[in-house]
């Protein structure tokens, strides 16, 4: 795919970013096994908007996980725009993880001793991205999310909504084929969560593929796919935000 990932999606409407084949997560031996995830199949096109849901236990932290490259599945296959990641090391994993994949967390994770441009300019120096051009598209990433004259300012002088953004210029920066985001304004207020929705929507509206991992009716609502997890299953694989109130789970 091109470099330039953020329009990857426009120009390649039919290519798969997500594919999941027969995919199982078992953890423990004997009587203490859980089976986390089973027989999970699910396809993510390019340029999506989609929003994983379900209980607590239900699998979608495990899924999170799986589609993140930070776990593996037991059994199955799971492709990442085309690349059977089930089977790399860690190694090619982290490396993976750093090229097509932007994650934004409850928790900022920011660096605290350093600045909004440093933390945003981070992914870029292990992605090997020339210390001019880190600076020049850390830049354009901070102003992106409305941080543009934030630059300089460490988190601690930064409000949880403007930590979040700066979380989120760090993750697409690198132009990822895909934006994670697991429970990304658990920690905000219901003004600042709206803030932080639109710029996932715009960024999806610009070519992003985003996966929100939720528990949230409200954020799920802002999405146009959900899929909902139960016991490890897909229960319901494209679920339309606004039948979430009517849908049985």
């Amino acid at each position: 795919m091109p470099s330039d990932n953020s329009h990857s999606a426009v120009s390649h409407k039919a290519a798969v970013i997500i594919r999941l084949e027969g995919v199982n997560k078992v953890y423990g031996l004997g009587e203490t096994t859980v089976n986390a995830l089973r027989d999970v199949n699910l396809t993510v096109n390019a340029g999506e908007y989609c929003a994983i849901m379900g209980a607590s236990g239900s699998g979608k932290s495990t899924m999170m996980n799986m589609i993140g490259c930070l776990d593996r599945p037991t059994t199955g296959h799971y492709y990442l725009d085309g690349e059977a990641v089930a089977e790399m090391d860690d190694s090619q994993l982290a490396h993976v993880r750093n090229r097509k994949i932007g994650f934004v967390f409850q928790q900022f994770h920011l660096l605290s001793q350093v600045s909004a441009l440093e933390n945003v300019m981070l992914p870029m120096i292990y992605a090997n991205v020339p210390a001019a051009e880190r600076k020049e598209r850390a830049i354009a990433a901070l102003q992106q999310v409305g941080l543009g004259d934030r630059l300089n300012n460490r988190p601690n002088q930064l409000s949880g909504g403007q930590q979040q953004r700066v979380a989120i210029a760090r993750a697409i920066v690198n132009r990822p084929v895909l934006l994670l985001a697991d429970e990304p304004t658990g920690a905000l207020d219901s003004k600042t969560t709206q803030e932080i929705l639109e710029i996932f929507g715009n960024l999806n509206t610009k070519g992003m593929t985003v996966v929100m991992v939720t528990h949230e009716a409200e954020v799920a609502r802002c999405t146009r796919r959900v899929i909902w997890f139960r016991d490890g299953q897909v229960i319901h694989e494209n679920l339309k935000p606004e039948d979430l109130m009517q849908a049985t789970f």
